[in-house]
C-alpha cells in the first residue's frame, strides 16, 4: 500500500519521514485498514500558541489525517498519527456512518463516538508503543542513519530548578 504524505509546513520532517517508512506498514498491519489515508503535516503557529490547541484530526470524507507539527516533538507527532490512523481504520470499517458532530464535548455525550475515542486511545497508543519498543530492541529494523540518531549518547540533564505553583 502506498501512503500519500503532503508537507504543508516549514518544519524539518527528515527524522519523521524516515520513521514513517517503518511505522505506517506496522500500523496498517496492526489496525487492518484497507485503504491508504493521505497524511498532511501542517504548520499552524496560532494553534501552537494555544495550551489546548489541536494536535491532529481525521476527516472521514476525504480520508485525510492532518498532523499539526509546529512546536511539537517528533515522537508526539507520531503518537498523534497513530491515534488518527485508528479513526481511519474505523472509517474503513464503516463506523462513522453520518459525519459526526465533533464539537467540544462530543466524546462525553455520544456513546458511539465515546467508544470510538476509547479504541483510538488504547489501540493507537499501544500500536505506537509496540512499534517504538520493536525499534529500540532491534526487532523492527529502520535505516542505519535513523538508528544511529536514536542511540547517540544524550546530553546530560540540566540541573533542576525548583518551582512553587500556587
Amino acid at each position: 500500500m502506498t501512503f500519500k504524505v503532503v508537507k504543508r509546513c516549514q518544519e524539518d520532517l527528515g527524522p519523521i519521514q524516515g520513521l514513517l517508512k517503518s511505522f505506517l506498514p506496522f500500523a496498517r498491519k496492526r489496525m487492518g485498514f484497507n485503504k491508504p489515508p493521505t497524511i498532511l503535516f501542517q504548520s499552524d503557529a496560532r494553534n501552537a500558541e494555544k495550551l489546548l490547541g489541536k494536535t491532529a484530526q481525521y476527516d472521514p470524507t476525504t480520508m485525510h489525517v492532518t498532523l499539526f507539527v509546529t512546536g511539537r516533538h517528533p515522537k508526539d507527532v507520531l503518537r498523534s498519527l497513530s491515534h488518527e490512523l485508528v479513526h481511519h481504520g474505523q472509517n474503513c470499517r464503516g463506523e462513522f456512518g453520518k459525519i459526526p458532530d465533533t464539537a467540544p464535548g462530543y466524546a462525553q455525550t455520544d456513546n458511539h463516538l465515546r467508544g470510538m475515542e476509547e479504541e483510538a486511545y488504547k489501540v493507537g497508543n499501544l500500536c505506537f508503543r509496540d512499534w517504538e519498543d520493536g525499534v529500540k530492541t532491534g526487532k523492527i529494523r529502520i535505516s542505519m542513519p535513523l538508528k544511529e540518531s536514536l542511540i547517540r549518547e544524550e546530553d546530560p540533564e540540566p540541573e533542576e530548578e525548583e518551582q512553587i505553583i500556587q
